[in-house]
């Protein structure tokens, strides 16, 4: 189940390894899947590997692989780029033979334009920015610091920021401002309504929810039927 992946450098010089969450059989059936990111990436791992399993008893292999400066990736964070996780995906894809993906949340705007697929519950670079800085604004607030949405936009376009623990550089806030998920051709939306209750990205705490992931499974199995 936990394999490792060869990411391309980018100058051509030697590929780096990266963790691979899996379950392959070598079928014909191939699921690229592109996780929430950052603190949605915690809250939903678990769903998103109990999505996994489903798929595997319906006859389906998914791929899950690591990007660069995400999990256990040696990469530093802070020099990761929205474009150098497209490109990452696109290699994953094809290294990985994917025939189809599922993004999720943000992961949407990573989804490879090549392959027919789901995004579920898509999300906006900057929807998913205002959180993040919510979130430091009101941590700081209750550490006796201010600070405003403005500027650490302001900081965070020069410089980069640090927010949830996440080291973004300047290039990913800029990109993340603008970036909205696009559904190519062979790609269709999943909204949360499909699967029915509230996200579980909203919750406190990561938590996991059987019925939302058997929903989301079966709404993906029926498709490739």
């Amino acid at each position: 189940m936990i394999f490792t992946w060869n990411n391309p450098a980018p100058d051509g010089g030697s590929p780096s390894e990266e963790l691979l969450v899996a379950f392959d059989q070598d079928r014909a059936t191939r699921v690229l899947v592109l996780p929430a990111w950052f603190d949605e990436a915690n809250k939903l791992r678990r769903f998103t590997v109990e999505v996994m399993r489903r798929l595997d008893r319906a006859g389906i292999d998914s791929l899950l692989p690591d990007l660069p400066g995400c999990n256990e990736s040696p990469a530093p964070q802070e020099h990761q780029t929205l474009e150098g996780w497209r490109a990452c995906a696109s290699a994953a894809a094809e290294s990985l033979r994917a025939t189809h993906v599922l993004a999720i949340r943000s992961g949407s705007l990573l989804a490879p334009v090549g392959l027919p697929g789901w995004h579920y519950a898509p999300q906006s670079g900057a929807k998913l920015l205002r959180g993040m800085i919510r979130a430091r604004i009101i941590s700081s607030r209750e550490a006796g610091i201010s600070e405003t949405s403005d500027q650490l936009l302001v900081t965070g376009r020069s410089h980069g920021l640090v927010l949830g623990g996440w080291h973004l550089g300047a290039a990913m806030i800029a990109a993340l401002e603008r970036a909205e998920p696009v559904l190519a051709a062979g790609q269709a939306p999943i909204a949360q309504s499909d699967v029915g209750g509230a996200g579980l990205w909203l919750r406190a705490e990561p938590d996991d929810n059987p019925a939302q992931a058997d929903t989301l499974a079966g709404l993906i199995a029926a498709a490739l039927a």
